[in-house]
């Protein structure tokens, strides 16, 4: 039950001067505060460690340590320890097979019941009463099964319910621990963050032109054949719209028509060009990225090509071929993690 459960609107508790408090005044406003802090915690994390609570053990040893540590269970609850402790491992020798026995350690939030008292005072013509208790968070080791699954019907249930937190497993034989712990199991209080994954569209303000270092076929080898240019075509791409934080993952590819036509002079030669995207990772950064562009051509004529597309153009010649490829747009997407 939550504070939410159990009231229809909520109160803030006010006093004043020559006001007559009762002990349930005071416990009062100490059980909202604690309450609305538990729902804090509850809707804004999930049950698990939140710091702090390494464990520490080495095959043969007997006992493990616990650091201190900050833990939330289902309920909101916080799990504080704030010293060192020690337990001893289970003194077990084996299982009924002869093998290794497995246990999970687990810790849990104290009732009052288990807590110890450290200070108590005499009321007004009224009995003792208990003032302080010494918070100390409850472990306990939990026995599994041969699927490593609590073996006691109760325990496997705060465990599914978070109502136990996980903090290390261990594999006893001979009273000792027979490997070193493992924290695989353990369960983080924070939950995973998601990748923040933004997208994009843009037409390059202006493609430039790189060597790829090989030669492209010569006219009267190309024929009908497909090959690749001798050079290929590179941008810049703006990506500060996304805002990333950080350098993604950035992948991209080209949208826009295939079949081009050439002209030189009064000859007209169609062909399918493609675009094989690449991003050099030394480029990236949050705000932008380079893309190169290598081309595959396809003839659909026999007719020569221009010298352009096997390297080795003028100035004149490159302005011309990469306003050819104008209509080309840059599909990006970026994950940040």
């Amino acid at each position: 039950m939550s504070i939410l459960d159990e009231t229809q609107f909520l109160e803030r508790f006010q006093f004043f001067n020559g006001q007559r408090l009762f002990a349930s005044d005071l416990q009062g406003a100490d059980d909202f505060n604690r309450e609305m802090r538990w729902l804090h915690n509850r809707s804004l994390h999930q049950p698990g460690i939140g710091s702090g609570f390494a464990v520490y053990g080495k095959k043969e040893d007997r006992e493990v340590v616990i650091a201190a540590g900050y833990a939330v269970d289902s309920l909101g609850r916080e799990i504080v320890l704030t010293n060192t402790m020690t337990l001893q491992v289970p003194p077990v020798a084996s299982d009924d097979s002869g093998e290794p026995v497995f246990y999970d350690l687990a810790v849990s939030y104290p009732d009052d019941s288990a807590l110890e008292e450290t200070e108590t005072r005499d009321g007004i013509c009224l009995a003792r009463g208990v003032v302080r208790r010494r918070e100390v968070p409850v472990l306990c080791w939990l026995r599994l099964d041969s699927e490593r699954q609590p073996i006691d019907a109760r325990l496997k249930k705060d465990v599914r319910e978070g109502m136990r937190l996980i903090l290390c497993r261990i594999e006893v034989f001979n009273c000792q621990l027979n490997k070193d712990i493992s924290i695989a199991e353990r369960r983080n209080a924070r939950p995973p963050r998601l990748p923040n994954i933004a997208c994009g569209e843009e037409t390059p303000t202006a493609w430039s032109i790189f060597d790829i270092g090989i030669e492209a076929p010569s006219q009267t080898a190309v024929g009908f054949n497909a090959f690749i240019a001798g050079f290929g075509l590179r941008a810049n791409i703006d990506t500060s719209v996304a805002a990333f934080q950080v350098t993604p993952s950035y992948t991209a590819r080209v949208r826009g028509p295939r079949l081009k036509i050439l002209v030189d002079g009064e000859t007209n030669m169609p062909m399918i060009v493609e675009g094989m995207v690449s991003i050099p990772p030394e480029t990236s950064t949050a705000k932008d990225f380079t893309v190169e562009v290598l081309l595959c051509v396809q003839p659909m004529t026999q007719a020569p090509l221009i010298s352009r597309m096997r390297g080795g153009m003028t100035a004149e010649q490159t302005t011309a071929f990469t306003q050819f490829f104008s209509d080309w747009r840059i599909v990006w997407m970026g994950v940040e993690s």
